[in-house]
């Protein structure tokens, strides 16, 4: 997504409860671009002083990462259509757009519709990589942040040592001897193991999910859920 910048703002029904997400883009190569983003508000800034930051860069990373495959698939075809003709290749009838619409006119007045890349590219764009590596949060993110790669490895490492508890508590029990722990504590620790283990499980999905590539599906809901999580609440969770 090679976008110059990008500016998206949501105000709370209370007139004096406002948040915005604030964004750019910088290209730094045909098709890559390096995203700055601040996530100011009015209220409950308590939260970011007692919630980690890895925890609300999950919210945020939902809703940054929304509308990545459609405009990557955009891009593609603006270059299709050619840069200067981009209004046939999208519809924007909202007043909201406004700013798109002044951007891309002053985008083609003073830079003749292309990134000055100083000979460095030519312009052309890379063949669309799979979804999972377009998408891959690992690399676009978490590899960078230090809250997120803390966050990522210590989960991790907390999945594996579930892991090794329950397999420790299945062993213990297997080989203690028939008599040694009464049948309710040896019921007890078959159920913690599999308690254990099914906990690993989920920590695994949640570590794949937020930290490595999370698809998304444009549903109606799951729209609604993430602005209600966000900005209806003010945090990210």
């Amino acid at each position: 997504m090679s976008a110059l910048w990008r500016c998206f703002l949501v105000l709370q029904p209370s007139i004096e409860r406002k948040t915005a997400l604030v964004f750019m883009c910088i290209p730094v190569s045909p098709g890559h671009s390096r995203l700055i983003w601040v996530f100011p508000r009015n209220f409950d800034v308590w939260v970011d002083k007692v919630l980690p930051r890895w925890m609300t860069h999950m919210g945020t990373n939902l809703l940054l990462d929304s509308d990545l495959y459609l405009l990557h698939i955009e891009e593609r075809k603006i270059k299709e259509i050619g840069p200067e003709n981009w209004q046939k290749a999208c519809f924007l009838p909202a007043k909201s757009d406004g700013l798109v619409v002044g951007f891309r006119r002053w985008f083609n007045k003073y830079a003749d519709s292309e990134v000055d890349w100083r000979g460095k590219y030519t312009g052309e764009l890379p063949p669309t990589p799979p979804r999972e590596q377009l998408m891959d949060r690992y690399w676009t993110h978490v590899v960078n942040c230090s809250s997120c790669n803390c966050a990522y490895k210590c989960l991790n490492a907390a999945e594996i040592i579930l892991k090794v508890v329950a397999v420790a508590i299945i062993g213990v029990v297997a080989a203690t001897k028939q008599g040694v722990i009464t049948a309710s504590t040896r019921t007890g620790l078959a159920i913690l193991a599999a308690l254990c283990y099914a906990a690993s499980k989920w920590l695994a999905h949640f570590v794949y999910d937020n930290f490595r590539y999370h698809d998304y599906n444009h549903s109606f809901p799951e729209k609604v859920m993430l602005f209600l999580r966000i900005f209806g609440l003010g945090i990210a969770l």
